[in-house]
């Protein structure tokens, strides 16, 4: 079977006739009969119904026209792509993003598509990893960006990043004295620490380092929302783990302290997630690699920091805790 043989199937079938679809094809129609009695014969099943009164299909018929007109389309989109210069390049993209990765990412990546891939729309959609992992699951998303490798097995997945958790206070804050730049977990939990609720998975994975060094914490707010939680921070209320990136949520970055902690290693790895290739829509396969050219962009001239490329983790993660995000 070949793409050809499908083109013809499909147009016999839209056309309801062999001489109509041989007049359109311009192909012979003893040519073209032939052509269907092979790929009758290699599907092993009767596609077309022959009367007086023209063909139509069968159900087998049916089922693999609606296919083929899919995969069609598909290639006809592919290789228009293929052929255009990326400046021409037109179509929408949705991808999803969690507020600490949209706080580093996003306005890079407007910037970036705007100006590289201009007739694309970029619909960049925030929202915390459980939701994002539903959108993504019931096709909402051609692309985002998760933190576990198993959030939607259906799914293409790959590494992206991986980063570092570090604690978050201002740079004013007296609660670290300013020689410090790094915390045991026992100092850490000593802290006025503002985290995310107990159902949030970076919650959980803060959690799990503080359980393996039998240290325990206790919070003086639970917040979900990352610009709400960095204003409370900012209005001296207590300190946070975070990826480094959420000290771009808010305006002046370089108005923070990121301390590192000394005796855990605590990360998470980053995953980017498309639709399977059958489902990816040529443009947000292009927007895919840009992305992923950006993220290496941003780590490599030191844009993004506190991260690392996937080659370069230095530790094996337990996929228990890469979802805990």
């Amino acid at each position: 079977m070949d793409m050809r043989q499908l083109r013809y199937f499909v147009q016999i079938v839209e056309s309801g006739s062999l001489a109509k679809a041989s007049r359109q094809l311009f192909i012979a129609q003893p040519a073209l009969s032939q052509q269907m009695a092979r790929l009758e014969e290699e599907v092993g099943k009767s596609l077309l119904v022959r009367s007086s009164r023209g063909v139509t299909a069968t159900e087998n018929g049916t089922a693999l026209y609606h296919h083929a007109k899919f995969m069609l389309r598909q290639l006809d989109q592919a290789v228009s792509v293929a052929r255009q210069d990326s400046a021409a390049l037109s179509g929408r993209v949705t991808l999803g993003l969690a507020p600490t990765s949209n706080s580093q990412l996003g306005l890079p990546l407007i910037r970036y598509m705007r100006k590289k891939l201009p007739g694309v729309m970029v619909n960049v959609v925030e929202g915390l990893s459980g939701h994002l992992e539903h959108m993504t699951r019931v096709g909402q998303l051609d692309l985002a960006v998760l933190f576990s490798q198993k959030a939607a097995a259906e799914l293409s997945v790959e590494p992206l990043l991986e980063e570092d958790l570090f604690v978050i206070l201002p740079k004013a804050s007296a609660l670290v004295s300013a020689e410090r730049n790094s915390l045991t977990l026992a100092e850490v939990a000593a802290l006025p620490l503002i985290v995310p609720s107990p159902g949030h998975g970076l919650r959980r994975r803060i959690g799990l380092e503080f359980d393996r060094a039998n240290v325990g914490i206790d919070p003086v707010a639970e917040i979900d929302s990352l610009p709400l939680l960095m204003h409370c921070l900012a209005d001296g209320m207590g300190a946070t783990i975070k990826p480094m990136a959420a000290i771009h949520a808010l305006d002046n970055p370089q108005n923070w302290r990121a301390l590192t902690i000394s005796d855990a290693r605590m990360s998470r790895m980053n995953y980017l997630y498309s639709l399977p290739p059958e489902k990816l829509s040529p443009v947000a396969a292009v927007v895919r690699d840009e992305l992923k050219q950006l993220v290496h962009r941003l780590i490599e001239s030191g844009e993004w920091q506190g991260v690392r490329l996937p080659q370069e983790a230095t530790a094996p993660h337990d996929q228990a805790e890469e979802a805990l995000a």
